[in-house]
């Protein structure tokens, strides 16, 4: 593969963004003026597929063009192995100058998910990116892979997860998103060629927006008397109307207009300084957000279309504008953006197949090619703190519930089936019935009994990977040497 010079890739996530909020998916407020202007010289995709509904396995799988069960990272083991190769360790190698920056809690060294970045900026207020390396990276390893010693890992980012939302709203609202843009800005300016990866989190909850634009979208609406925390409802300790969701939903777009302000910020100086025309920027969310629909409220215990179903616009040079219902995989990202820039794969990652490279007039010409599959394996600090918000209010949760459901599900775009660990599986007809309202499993239905059959052939090819071994409630202290406990300590975790 001949590397492609002066060649620059950004790659933008807007965290937690549904499709059907943004303006170039026919969303009727104008919640992105410049994503919609984008899109003119952009190919937007109907059909992109994220393979997870949260943060850390959805980035590991665009990082690596690997699915979930494939890479490891999840909840039940919060970080990628350091024997998986990055997009960023192929891009650097290649004599790329690379760059992240992000504040979310998740894309931080302890995850690995920054491996390969020269220049990173995490903004994650109880464990900083710089300090997140060498010693207390190997710590967070070591803590998840001991089963009893997990409580720690999952108190740790429960702990991180509620100085987030302090920082995020009331007294502490600070949005991050200006300060990312301008750090890109100069690595910009400054690097050679680069690639630059950038997450914006605010349409994350909680939600915040800056007032110019809670005015615009949700005018009256005052954050603090909305339901902030997704567990209180999913754990039935409140509710909350249709009424409120609405309002939750303004500032939802709020938050979205803020994002795409900063990102036309981004774009006007990649115009203006000349670097826009030989740039593929890419711009996708790595999942949505529930307000309600299926009785939930954000984005755990589901892998329904709203969560999964992601916005996805990509400017390629030399490539012209269109729109795509051709289903796109988020990990072939990795294949697309190696692909662009000719660069090999490092050793340990996985080889450039340019089938799965959205640039090439062969993608997805393979078999299964018209799939897609998602996995959600068990979400152990999710489920922590609803069991805290259960408890709270005197709610006993049933352990036959989606609650402790693992999920695997196989897409294609005129059907789906969902198999569920716990509670009965899903299927859905989504020609007929996008909202996913018609659980048809079981039923005579030949899409469905296509998109079964081949979830699982997909099963046996990953392997299984559901089990109950560990036990987060037990004793993790006997088995903690003098070292942890000092660096511990010196978080603050431990008296």
């Amino acid at each position: 593969m001949t590397p492609a010079p002066d060649r620059n890739v950004l790659f933008v996530v807007m965290d937690t963004v549904r499709k059907d909020h943004l303006t170039p998916y026919g969303y009727e407020r104008p919640t992105t003026p410049a994503l919609e202007s984008f899109a003119e010289e952009a190919t937007v995709y109907e059909q992109a597929v994220s393979p997870a509904p949260w943060t850390l396995p959805v980035h590991a799988s665009m990082f690596t063009g690997r699915y979930p069960s494939e890479h490891g990272a999840s909840q039940e083991q919060p970080y990628l192995d350091e024997s998986v190769g990055t997009l960023a360790e192929a891009m650097r190698a290649a004599g790329y100058d690379t760059a992240c920056y992000s504040s979310n809690a998740w894309i931080t060294p302890y995850t690995r998910l920054t491996a390969g970045f020269d220049e990173q900026d995490n903004f994650f207020e109880v464990m900083p990116g710089e300090f997140l390396s060498g010693t207390l990276a190997d710590l967070w390893q070591k803590v998840n892979d001991n089963d009893r010693m997990r409580a720690i890992a999952n108190r740790l980012v429960e702990l991180g997860n509620d100085v987030h939302e302090y920082f995020a709203g009331a007294e502490g609202a600070d949005s991050k998103t200006p300060e990312v843009i301008d750090n890109t800005v100069a690595f910009t300016e400054e690097a050679d060629e680069w690639f630059a990866f950038v997450n914006l989190m605010d349409a994350h909850l909680p939600v915040y927006p800056p007032e110019e634009y809670r005015e615009e979208f949700a005018p009256g609406v005052d954050p603090d008397e909305v339901c902030q925390n997704s567990k209180e409802y999913n754990s039935g300790a409140r509710d909350i109307s249709e009424g409120e969701f609405d309002d939750i939903r303004g500032l939802y777009d709020a938050e979205i207009r803020h994002i795409d302000a900063e990102l036309e910020r981004l774009f006007d100086h990649l115009k203006a300084t000349d670097q826009w025309e030989d740039t593929l920027v890419v711009v996708c969310a790595d999942h949505g957000e529930l307000h309600g629909e299926h009785g939930l409220y954000g984005h755990e215990f589901g892998i329904y279309d709203p969560l999964v179903n992601v916005p996805l616009l990509v400017k390629a040079p030399g490539t012209e504008p269109s729109r795509s219902d051709v289903q796109v995989e988020m990990q072939d990202l990795y294949h697309t953006v190696l692909d662009f820039a000719g660069v090999e794969a490092t050793e340990t990652g996985e080889p450039v197949d340019t089938a799965r490279s959205l640039l090439s007039a062969d993608y997805r010409d393979f078999a299964d090619g018209e799939y897609a599959f998602v996995e959600y394996h068990r979400p152990v600090v999710e489920l922590k703190q609803l069991e805290t918000k259960a408890a709270e209010a005197g709610i006993d949760l049933d352990e036959d519930s989606r609650f402790y459901s693992r999920m695997r599900a196989a897409r294609r775009p005129d059907g789906k089936y969902v198999r569920n660990e716990r509670i009965d599986d899903e299927a859905y007809r989504l020609d007929r019935d996008p909202d996913e309202t018609e659980n048809l499993a079981g039923a005579d239905d030949e899409v469905l009994a296509e998109v079964e059959a081949t979830l699982r052939e997909f099963e046996a090819r990953v392997g299984e990977t559901w089990d109950d071994d560990y036990d987060p409630d037990a004793d993790v202290l006997g088995d903690m040497d003098g070292a942890t406990k000092d660096r511990l300590q010196d978080l603050g975790y431990l008296e």
